[in-house]
């Protein structure tokens, strides 16, 4: 493992991947705590910051580019700009439990999903955490998605309850 390939990357990758690395460290944190309290909020805040300036950055990378300067994953950071304006719509109406559903969705969609993308072979993540086996990211991507559908599936056998009601 060498950040040698971070260290050489333009500003606007470094500055995504940190922000992005930000995103996914305080993402369970923020969606998990206790809500209404003030670490919630403050994390909150600082993950949707994180969350907004992630999105941002990656028009600036064109690394895959096919459509133009653009690549399919653009429309990720198009889907985590409008999540956040839903999600802080919702919450300032008074709509907590679909702002909590959007923000979920959001982390579990938009960071997990892309940050999986950021295995495949010839990405900079890739060639950090490989080096020389960079086939192993496949690997990743597929023990990733593989976690995610178990876990979707795990969830859809749950029955779902309103905030504060606890099962029986």
């Amino acid at each position: 493992m060498s950040i040698a390939p971070l260290l050489q990357a333009d500003p606007v990758i470094q500055i995504h991947v940190a922000t992005a690395s930000l995103a996914l460290v305080l993402g369970p944190f923020a969606l998990y705590l206790r809500k209404r309290g003030r670490l919630h909020k403050t994390l909150g805040y600082v993950w949707v910051l994180a969350m907004g300036i992630t999105a941002m950055s990656s028009f600036g990378i064109h690394s895959f580019a096919v459509i133009g300067p653009f690549s399919p994953i653009h429309l990720l950071a198009v889907f985590a700009l409008w999540s956040i304006y839903e999600a802080m719509r919702h919450v300032f109406a008074g709509r907590i439990h679909l702002h909590q559903i959007v923000m979920r969705n959001l982390y579990w969609r938009g960071v997990i999903i892309a940050g999986l993308f950021n295995f495949l072979p010839g990405r900079l993540i890739n060639r950090m955490v490989f080096e020389d086996a960079r086939a192993l990211g496949y690997v990743v991507i597929a023990l990733g998605i593989g976690a995610l559908v178990a876990t979707a599936l795990r969830q859809r056998r749950a029955p779902v309850l309103p905030e504060g009601q606890a099962a029986t």
